[in-house]
């Protein structure tokens, strides 16, 4: 009977451990495939925005070697604004839209900041989102003054592996006021709408170019705009292939070493072969470094005196978009209340005037990784 025990016993304890195997395998494959939804929901997500380094393969845009940290004259902020029929601290904003990083630059002098967030610092970098499409709309700006490329030249031109598909016969104008016609509305919640798609593509090791290949002709380029990641991921394809030099070195070359930043940044790449960069939204940065590029903008293009963007492109970008393209397009309704025929575009939102505003947010899932104003 002891043998006996000893036997069922040990085959208990192996059938236990197959079923625990078994058990997580099927954990692995369940967070294999929910591994989005896991690393941008809360409270992960506060750790996933400063760790993208950690999670994806990545290409480094280099500190300046000639770095030019702000001058800092910080104080607290004394401020509030009315939501909800009361008035709000700046800390209630943090706590209530789950900030993780905030600055403010005044005249060239960083007055205040703060990191309210648990894996927040001054040297982190953040994930930030579609403010890429900022700083991929800058590149676009400064390789036309180059004449790498123009507004005129068809994607295609420059990415012939497009032809056939519905960005054949797309301008590089087009791509930059997001009116190409390929796609639809950028539904999230659709895990079968073509950027569900392209982020699985993104992070599983899929194919970016097949999702591009693959999206249908919604309009007429130039006639409707429609909010699309994707034309801006093309654009970024575009000026790496027209340049001929990775998004993640031209960055380095043509602005974080201009603007004498302080850390390194850089892209998050796709998981699948050829490695790519995201010039729609995987660019990382410290608050700080983000927050030069603002001051650069509100300056018309201009660091110190030195032209860094072209003085008509950091116009066109303060009001840039064609809004009876808007007004044509699925996101009619968001159309900025406007009599003219003119708002802001080329993936910037600002302020005109003698002195011009101008304020960044990133922000996904409840959680805003990082917030700078500066004027």
């Amino acid at each position: 009977m002891v043998l006996n025990a000893r036997g069922l016993g040990g085959a208990a304890v192996a059938g236990a451990g197959l079923a625990a195997g078994a058990g997580l395998a099927t954990g692995a494959v369940w967070l294999w495939r929910n591994q989005g939804a896991v690393a941008t929901g809360r409270p992960v997500n506060e750790w996933t925005f400063t760790h993208m380094s950690t999670l994806m393969p990545t290409d480094t845009v280099p500190r300046s070697p000639r770095p030019k940290p702000f001058v800092r004259r910080i104080r607290t902020l004394e401020c509030s604004y009315e939501f909800g029929g009361r008035r709000h601290t700046l800390e209630e904003l943090h706590r209530r839209t789950h900030t993780t990083g905030f600055a403010v630059v005044h005249r060239g002098v960083l007055v205040h900041e703060s990191y309210p967030g648990r894996f927040a610092s001054p040297g982190a970098r953040f994930q930030l989102f579609s403010l890429t499409k900022s700083v991929t709309s800058m590149l676009v700006g400064i390789a036309l003054e180059e004449g790498a490329l123009s507004l005129d030249d068809q994607a295609v031109s420059h990415l012939p592996e497009l032809a056939g598909s519905a960005y054949d016969g797309v301008t590089v104008g087009h791509l930059l006021d997001m009116c190409s016609g390929v796609g639809g509305v950028e539904d999230y919640t659709d895990p079968d709408a073509p950027i569900g798609r392209f982020e699985r593509a993104v992070t599983r090791g899929g194919s970016v170019l097949d999702v591009l290949r693959s999206l249908p002709r919604a309009a007429e380029p130039g006639t409707a705009f429609n909010y699309s990641t994707l034309d801006t991921q093309v654009l970024g394809q575009v000026l790496e292939a027209a340049t001929g030099t990775p998004l993640a070195r031209y960055a380095a070359r043509r602005l974080w070493d201009p603007v004498g930043a302080e850390s390194d940044a850089y892209y998050f790449l796709t998981r699948g072969r050829p490695r790519t960069a995201l010039g729609d939204g995987s660019f990382n940065a410290t608050v700080r470094d983000l927050a030069r590029l603002g001051v650069l903008m509100a300056h018309g293009g201009l660091w110190d005196g030195r032209r860094v963007v072209p003085a008509a492109w950091a116009e066109r970008s303060r009001g840039g978009r064609d809004c009876r393209t808007w007004r044509s397009g699925p996101w009619a309704a968001t159309c900025p209340r406007t009599t003219g025929t003119r708002t802001s575009g080329g993936r910037w939102a600002g302020s005109t005037g003698p002195s011009p505003a101008w304020a960044s947010t990133a922000s996904s899932s409840g959680s805003i990784p990082s917030r700078t104003w500066w004027w």
